[in-house]
């Protein structure tokens, strides 16, 4: 569940960026929050759900 977050962040940061569109820093946002939810699922050692 947390991977697929990640995934769907990471994507609208790309589609972000391929389209010049911003938002006052909201895709380098969506970029660090999918990096800090991949690191915390990978310290927390939990099964993706």
């Amino acid at each position: 569940m947390i991977y697929t977050i990640a995934v769907i962040l990471l994507v609208l940061w790309l589609l972000g960026l391929v389209t010049s569109f911003t938002a006052g820093g909201l895709l380098h946002i969506l970029l660090v929050v999918a990096v800090i939810m991949v690191i915390y699922q990978l310290i927390t050692g939990r099964s993706a759900g």
